[in-house]
């Protein structure tokens, strides 16, 4: 009997079968019987394998925390981690954030009630902007795109109330938005604002931002990363705008006026004006007002916080609310990240391993350069290019050697000296902002990592071409030195080769050795290059996963990721002598175990541009050809898939 053929393998991959095979359904094979015994915890709306490290991670970091500030332990003589302690002391300390209710916010909440009209809105919009509140598009500054030595000015729209503009398309886009409605009208009420002014600043922001969602930019379209890259000459820029005084906005933002700016979204430009205008008024301060008490409620009493809860719980499906001390632990690790992650670091992280996956990784960039000198699809122009850029490949492993100069400026003023956990928050979110808008006239730091060592992740910057494994993902299932060769290639090894593909997907291929935004691809190469991407696209796009039907364009650029890692990993495993390619393959299914709620996954999909971990399982494993060898899969089998529609690229 020939069981179900399907792009994704056999059967439902969110529902455990313990009958499964791995010639059926890899992912299941492997991970059922976890699956099986796995318990989302109530304070969250997933668990599985990456989720279960983060978790581990971050109670070994609560407990150092704990110790800390209860003087168990002395606080590490590391730069601004006495800070980070005094930050977590102050969001600890409910009894301070409990008697002071709505105090703290009471001066921003009056200021922004006090906007009066348009004139004042323009008057004050930079003002607003430069201390951390919400205004209807967004300035900000990066490396050029284009020229990666030099920051730039980049202009878009703003985030809206849903995950993703196609949200508010689904069925269940009213029923969230009502649960938004009500929170908000009770924080409000909460917080002392008249219910007729509450009514009308909630009706307002829900108006706005019906408008916005159907002019920003969905996930699918943010996907393509280069399409961003629209630079404007600042007075055809301002042109787009007649109501709002964007030119006034731009000197008091950045003190100047710039001779480009980079627009991200063209159709947000093109419809500026009819979002901001005299008429638009009324909505536009609603939508601040409604953004700002969402907003801040975390950083209040527990009422707050359990009043700020059914709309983010209605999202994930997440039953409770995390502890306040969980909740004190993230805003320090969050405020003082990279500082938080050299802790873990320099504590957790062997410089053994440190060592190995260093060595793993030279390995593995050498298998690349032999499978780019050997592809048979490119010319030797495009290879030659394509191994210069691989060759000049920046490595970040661990942490950072040296602690970025912003967590030097942040301060925290203690509860005994007035401080509270809002003014704190309040005053380094206009510090951060700050520092972002010094880099203007700066040169690129490219020594900055874009992620911590207590991070549970990995990732390429196409600007600065650089690769980032932070300490938190050296560990089992992904890597251990108690387990086999085969089973590190098929975890870190394919993570390691992964994230080396993202600098050939579709983004990251039209990025040069420096980061710039250049094409070194022949013509027919890159027509090739883009069937295959089309290839990659089709493969995923219209696949079930629970309640959801995935979009391959949105999560092509992880999906080639995917295929490049997973076939530089075992060929590297191959060479090493792993012949256990069953253990490989099996790992490569283990680390992706997961189970999550209903909600979370509608929430996940429409925004997430990596494809859900069980699919990236099983359909990157079927279209690899030591795969079938490995499992002896045959026609018929649910992991079967035709030779001509398996897709290779890298």
């Amino acid at each position: 009997m020939i069981k179900q053929n399907v792009r994704g393998g056999a059967g439902d991959t969110t529902v455990p079968d313990l009958q499964a095979r791995p010639q059926d359904n890899l992912y299941l094979a492997v991970n059922s019987e976890y699956l099986d015994k796995l318990e989302i915890p109530a304070d969250r709306s997933s668990m599985g394998s990456f989720v279960k490290i983060a978790d581990n991670v971050e109670k070994w970091l609560m407990a150092d925390f704990a110790d800390f500030a209860d003087g168990k332990k002395a606080v590490p003589d590391l730069a601004n981690m006495d800070k980070a302690v005094e930050l977590y002391k102050l969001a600890r300390d409910f009894d301070k954030r409990d008697s002071d209710g709505a105090e703290p916010i009471q001066a921003d909440l009056k200021a922004l009630e006090g906007i009066k009209d348009w004139s004042d809105l323009n008057r004050q919009a930079p003002a607003l902007a430069k201390a951390g509140f919400a205004v209807p598009f967004s300035v900000s500054i990066d490396a050029d795109m284009k020229n990666t030595k030099v920051n730039a000015v980049y202009f878009g729209g703003p985030s809206t109330f849903l995950p993703d503009t196609t949200t508010y398309q689904s069925p269940d886009a009213e029923k969230l938005l009502d649960v938004l409605k009500k929170q908000s009208l009770q924080l409000f009420k909460m917080a002392g604002v008249e219910d007729d002014k509450a009514a009308e600043y909630v009706a307002g922001a829900l108006a706005y931002d019906k408008k916005l969602s159907k002019i920003v930019k969905s996930s699918e379209e943010w996907a393509d990363y280069p399409a961003m890259y629209n630079p404007m000459k600042s007075v055809d820029f301002l042109e787009k705008f007649s109501s709002f005084d964007m030119k006034g906005y731009l000197e008091g933002y950045l003190g100047e006026v710039p001779e480009v700016i980079i627009n991200t979204e063209p159709r947000y430009l093109d419809g500026a004006e009819q979002l901001l205008n005299a008429d638009s008024f009324a909505e536009i301060k609603g939508w601040i007002l409604t953004k700002f008490i969402n907003g801040v409620a975390s950083y209040l009493s527990q009422a707050f916080r359990e009043a700020a809860f059914p709309f983010s719980q209605a999202l994930s499906g997440q039953p409770e609310l995390a502890s306040g001390v969980k909740q004190a632990y993230r805003l320090a690790d969050s405020a003082f990240s990279e500082v938080v992650g050299i802790y873990y670091g320099k504590k957790y992280l062997g410089d053994e391993a440190k060592a190995d996956i260093i060595d793993m990784i030279h390995k593995m960039l050498a298998v690349y350069e032999d499978r780019l000198a050997k592809n048979d699809w490119l010319s030797e122009a495009t290879k030659q290019q394509a191994i210069v850029k691989l060759q000049a490949l920046i490595l970040k492993v661990g942490y950072p050697d040296k602690i970025e100069d912003i967590y030097n400026r942040l301060q925290v003023v203690p509860a005994g000296q007035g401080g509270s956990l809002y003014s704190n928050e309040r005053e380094m979110t206009k510090e951060s902002i700050k520092y972002s808008l010094e880099k203007l006239h700066k040169p690129v730091d490219r020594t900055v990592w874009l992620m911590p060592g207590n991070m549970v992740n990995a990732c390429y910057d196409p600007q600065r071409n650089d690769i980032t494994f932070p300490a938190a993902i050296l560990q089992a299932p992904f890597y251990s030195a108690d387990q086999s060769r085969a089973a590190n290639y098929g975890g870190i090894g394919a993570v390691i080769a992964h994230e080396v593909s993202h600098a050939f997907d579709n983004n990251g291929a039209k990025f040069d050795e420096y980061g710039n935004l250049k094409n070194w691809w022949t013509d027919a190469d890159y027509k090739e290059f883009a069937k295959r991407t089309q290839a990659e696209v089709d493969l995923f796009d219209g696949l079930k996963f629970g309640p959801t039907t995935l979009k391959g364009k949105q999560i092509v650029s992880e999906n080639i990721a995917d295929q490049g890692g997973l076939t530089a990993a075992v060929t590297a495993c191959e060479q090493e002598g792993g012949n256990d390619l069953k253990e490989f393959y099996a790992n490569w299914a283990r680390v992706w175990a997961q189970k999550s709620l209903e909600a979370a996954i509608k929430m996940i999909v429409s925004v997430d541009v990596h494809a859900p971990g069980p699919l990236r399982a099983n359909v990157q494993a079927q279209c690899q050809d030591q795969f079938y060898e490995a499992f002896d899969v045959k026609p018929g089998d649910g992991m079967y898939l035709e030779v001509d529609k398996r897709v290779k690229i890298w």
